[in-house]
């Protein structure tokens, strides 16, 4: 059976092959960058369908499991940009956020077992975190593209180029919104209410809320582009607080359901 022991193997293979995908794209080869990304993703994803079958449950309790879904979503957001826009530093991008978590997750190994509590022994369980999953890497993609625009650009942004963060940020929004509906409707089938404001619904709350913003300050300030991008590095800040960082506050011990990852 497949073990957290293994995902090393996996790790390395599959970063190599995205980094050769990278590659592809600055060297104007689409077809290896397409072959070497979709490769890569293919291994990955085989670590996590393996780990699925061996956990006899989706991997996704533990905040090692989460980055998981994590670092394989964030090259597929990568391609998907690479293919409908054609920027090829994307590709180098979305592989190094992604190996940063890979490399988390060798180095800091969360502990795995097979139990769920109840409340996590939902239909709804998978999909309210994998949709949760994609909304934060097309919206890691989005804040790249904001952090690119604003330090690395040396001439005037293009109507192009900010109209692919929108999209980015539009989409991501749209699936953070499913996944926000999701886990409503999960917590009225677990514990009797759609929504109980503990901290980890109510950074959601705020994250969810910023990201709004930043499409109503685009719709009505379609020219002020610095204040806009700015926006999306902030609400990515406040995601990363929605993901990981409320485990820390000690408002959530002991009191929040959503602390179940770190058990």
């Amino acid at each position: 059976m497949i073990s957290w022991n293994h995902f090393i193997l996996f790790a390395i293979t599959s970063v190599l092959c995205w980094a050769t995908g990278a590659w592809g794209a600055w060297k104007e080869k689409r077809k290896l960058a397409f072959a070497a990304t979709g490769v890569g993703l293919a291994i990955f994803f085989t670590y996590i369908v393996l780990m699925w079958i061996s956990l006899e449950r989706p991997p996704l309790r533990t905040m090692g499991e989460t980055r998981l879904w994590y670092s394989f979503f964030l090259p597929l957001a990568g391609i998907i940009v690479y293919s409908r826009w054609r920027y090829k530093w994307i590709l180098s991008f979305s592989t190094i956020l992604s190996t940063v978590f890979v490399c988390i997750n060798i180095f800091k190994p969360e502990i795995h077992s097979k139990t769920l509590m109840p409340a996590l022994q939902s239909p709804w369980f998978a999909p309210h975190v994998i949709v949760y999953m994609m909304a934060y890497a097309l919206l890691g993609a989005a804040v790249l593209m904001s952090l690119y625009l604003l330090f690395f650009k040396k001439s005037e942004v293009t109507e192009k180029e900010i109209h692919i963060t929108d999209d980015l940020a539009n989409v991501g929004l749209s699936f953070m919104t499913l996944g926000m509906l999701m886990g409503a409707l999960w917590a009225k089938e677990a514990w009797g209410h759609y929504w109980s404001w503990d901290p980890k619904e109510t950074w959601a709350a705020i994250t969810w809320l910023a990201y709004l913003i930043y499409i109503h300050y685009r719709w009505y300030k379609p020219h002020n582009l610095r204040p806009a991008l700015w926006t999306l590095i902030i609400s990515f800040c406040l995601l990363q607080m929605c993901w990981w960082g409320i485990n820390y506050l000690p408002s959530a011990q002991g009191s929040s359901v959503h602390t179940y990852n770190l058990q």
